[in-house]
């Protein structure tokens, strides 16, 4: 069987080694890099939760944007345990208003 302008098919795709090393590396990059990207999620959800209650109104604003888009219990208690918290009513209203979606999703 001829490959055009690549000889034969097993010099195209080379020793059956080489491939299963190719797809192993594959496997290995992929393991890698979902493991980066769970660490580099769980930084940025800690950290959304130290800004949730920090000194800076607009710090507690991005983290309130964050939050809302990833519903979950878990970000559900958070925004129940900040909405007690908070003590400017514009910010005490927009947790409110994703607290109420949040449990509209879950439920």
């Amino acid at each position: 069987m001829s490959w055009r302008g690549y000889g034969t098919r097993q010099a195209f795709l080379g020793e059956r080694g080489e491939f299963t090393e190719v797809l192993s590396r594959a496997g290995i990059a992929f393991l890698g890099g979902l493991a980066a990207g769970v660490l580099v999620w769980s930084a940025a959800m800690e950290r959304s939760r130290r800004d949730l209650f920090s000194k800076s109104p607009v710090r507690r604003l991005a983290a309130l944007g964050y939050l809302g888009g990833r519903p979950g219990v878990e970000t559900a208690r958070l925004l129940a345990d900040y909405v007690h918290w908070e003590k400017r009513p514009l910010l005490r209203k927009r947790g409110q208003q994703l607290l109420r979606r949040m449990k509209a999703y879950l439920d």
